[in-house]
């Protein structure tokens, strides 16, 4: 075996060898554990330096009683929040040699117990449970043995651990972007009313535009999440003649829709209106004509600091309550000053 070979393959009877100890000294020098000499321990890690011992991670688990894996239970695999989060939570993970068990409960409640039950039945030292909106879910309980972190859709349980965007402040970012832009009569087309991100996004810009003395421009109307409620309740700002010069649109759908209305009238973007979406899907707002200012929600933060909460939980430092993740604005052309 050559030099590399044994460098490669250092075990703990090796260090234990070479240092001249025994392995229950080595293990207690490695670890920082009482009853070794300072000498002994400045030996047993310069040779574990030398030889690029590097500790098995299962043994260290089954040692502590982990198996070094967490379980992950998604609601919407083909999400294009969820995917974000599940990334930014691999690779919190990952980092900290820890693996992923992924299952996808597709939306149904059932499922996701039946989920949870098998994980749990595979050892998993944990488990985070990531939603496909910001809407709060019931619990799941902590009877379960193992710490749980909610992602994205919080616990209605103050004493879960929950991790999801401020849509209060994405509301407030939109309002306060378009007035630095120099707009001050704003309108605001609604997502479906039925989700807390839609009351969240209008409570935070109504709070913005408050501090300016302000009001939006016309009613805020609801509607569905897509490009035809954008077109329609822009039509209806424009047929009922109000006066606006910017439009935030709960979402980066209804802002395309938007756009789509304002040109057919004739209406320049952003030198007559200006125009800023929510969410930051890629597929719209590069594709959009002009490029589309949006809001990030931030998901693979979520993700991460989920995912950085569950370990600490597995730790014996658990977390309570839900952590709001701030929101990012990101300009492009539809917000672009005025000169």
């Amino acid at each position: 075996m050559g030099t590399d070979d044994y460098r490669q393959t250092a075990r703990l009877e090796d260090v234990a060898a070479a240092a001249h100890v025994s392995l229950a000294t080595a293990s207690k020098a490695l670890h920082g554990k009482p009853r070794v000499s300072e000498d002994t321990r400045r030996r047993v890690l310069a040779v574990a330096q030398q030889l690029n011992y590097s500790p098995n991670k299962l043994a260290q688990s089954l040692a502590r009683g982990t198996s070094g894996t967490i379980g992950l239970v998604t609601s919407d695999l083909q999400g294009r929040f969820s995917t974000p989060i599940l990334i930014g939570a691999e690779n919190e993970l990952r980092a900290q040699s820890t693996s992923v068990l992924l299952a996808n409960a597709r939306g149904d409640d059932a499922l996701e117990r039946n989920h949870v039950e098998k994980l749990l039945s595979l050892k998993v030292d944990g488990l985070l449970i990531v939603q496909r909106g910001t809407n709060p879910r019931p619990s799941l309980g902590r009877d379960w043995g193992v710490p749980l972190v909610y992602a994205y859709g919080p616990s209605t349980d103050t004493e879960d651990c929950s991790v999801t965007c401020d849509n209060v402040d994405a509301g407030r970012i939109a309002v306060n972007h378009l007035i630095s832009c120099g707009r001050h009569r704003i309108a605001i087309i609604g997502g479906d009313e039925t989700y807390t991100a839609a009351n969240d996004r209008t409570k935070g810009a109504l709070e913005a535009l408050a501090e300016f003395g302000l009001e939006p421009a016309g009613p805020i109307r609801y509607g569905r999440w897509d490009e035809n409620w954008g077109r329609a309740a822009t039509r209806l700002l424009i047929d009922q003649g109000v006066e606006f010069d910017a439009v935030v649109c709960q979402s980066d759908q209804l802002a395309r829709g938007c756009i789509d209305a304002l040109k057919q009238q004739g209406l320049k973007i952003p030198e007559d209106v200006a125009v800023i979406g929510h969410d930051n899907w890629e597929v719209l707002t590069s594709s959009s004509r002009p490029s589309l200012t949006s809001i990030d929600n931030e998901a693979e933060t979520i993700g991460r600091r989920a995912a950085r909460y569950l370990m600490d939980a597995i730790n014996g430092h658990p977390h309570h309550g839900v952590d709001y993740v701030p929101c990012r604005l990101v300009q492009r052309e539809s917000t672009l000053p005025l000169d």
